[in-house]
């Protein structure tokens, strides 16, 4: 798939990209690390830029139903103005700074079916090719995990997680899209919801906690949404009763009280760079991750966790890259 693309666009003999991520997996809001190595073909080239990509794999809803695509959210130069020999090799060392609302991928180490990759632009004497894809995996910051494993503590069960298109109003998110996290309601709660959303929106000074009940209809009523939204701060996280917590907010769910806090420091807004995915979304959906490692895993064995539409994320990865060369076509 590479070679194809870059004897297409950079011609017969032009040079090769791979890039090479540093092992683990990332934080959101940290550094991402690693190195773009770049192998010289037959003759002399100059490289014009490197630019590197965060792309996700997201399903977007309109009036005949869902589609899935690919959005870039980040992008930055890593390298270039320089002429790479013939047949030389150079090895370019790259940090890359992860927005805060990134999607987490995994939890206890177990994959959530979220598909993001980190795309390579190679940029040479004017053609570009965008020859390189690598996955992505993101783990939750300290709040995240203490949301989610409190959760699982009440006795909600992970049952789903993805990307959708769209803006939770009445919230500072950035991205064109939101993750997620579906969860199987605790017995306590099954009464009063069918089924819980949890949303992360975190950012440098907090995160935003979007919790949305789909409660079912009553005697007097029908089936409805009840959302609300909660601040944290990154700060103490260790030494928060994360479980009497969450238990307040879920009976403030609930009990019908909407948002509690304020939000957390974004700064003024720099708008959609995706204006064409720009819908937005009246509600605070975004699902979230059951109780820990055992509540996860258990939804990995029954397909919920680690399969993305019936592909492991590896191979979602080679099905975005079709994709890409498609759209390159």
């Amino acid at each position: 798939m590479m070679l194809r693309r870059l004897l297409g666009s950079l011609g017969v003999g032009g040079p090769s990209v791979d890039t090479v991520l540093d092992p683990g997996p990332v934080l959101p809001g940290a550094i991402l690390t690693g190195r773009v190595v770049l192998d010289g073909g037959k003759t002399d080239v100059d490289i014009d830029h490197i630019a590197l990509e965060l792309i996700a794999r997201v399903e977007a809803e309109h009036d005949g139903g869902e589609t899935e695509g690919v959005v870039a959210f980040d992008r930055c130069t890593v390298g270039g103005g320089f002429r790479l020999r013939a047949g030389e090799r150079q090895s370019l060392p790259f940090g890359l700074t992860v927005p805060w609302e990134t999607p987490i991928t995994e939890l206890y180490g177990q994959p959530l079916g979220i598909v993001l990759g980190v795309r390579t632009e190679l940029a040479v004497s004017g053609a570009k090719d965008k020859g390189d894809l690598d996955q992505l995996t993101v783990r939750p910051l300290p709040a995240q995990e203490a949301v989610l494993e409190a959760l699982g503590q009440l006795g909600f069960a992970f049952g789903s997680a993805d990307l959708e298109f769209g803006r939770i109003s009445g919230t500072g998110q950035r991205l064109p899209f939101y993750q997620e996290i579906e969860l199987t309601p605790a017995p306590r709660y099954a009464h009063a919801m069918r089924e819980l959303e949890v949303t992360f929106l975190a950012n440098p000074g907090g995160m935003e906690i979007v919790l949305e009940a789909d409660k079912p209809a009553g005697f007097f009523s029908g089936g409805h949404d009840a959302v609300n939204r909660h601040v944290v701060s990154h700060d103490g996280v260790p030494h928060r009763d994360w479980t009497e917590a969450v238990d307040a907010w879920l009976r403030q769910l609930v009990a019908g009280r909407g948002v509690v806090g304020v939000p957390a420091p974004y700064g003024h807004d720099h708008g959609d760079p995706y204006p064409h995915h720009e819908h937005e979304h009246g509600h605070g959906g975004h699902r979230s991750g059951p109780g820990m490692g055992t509540v996860v895993a258990a939804g990995a064995a029954g397909v919920a966790v680690g399969v993305a539409g019936g592909l492991v994320a590896a191979e979602v990865v080679d099905e975005i890259g079709d994709a890409m060369e498609e759209d390159d076509g």
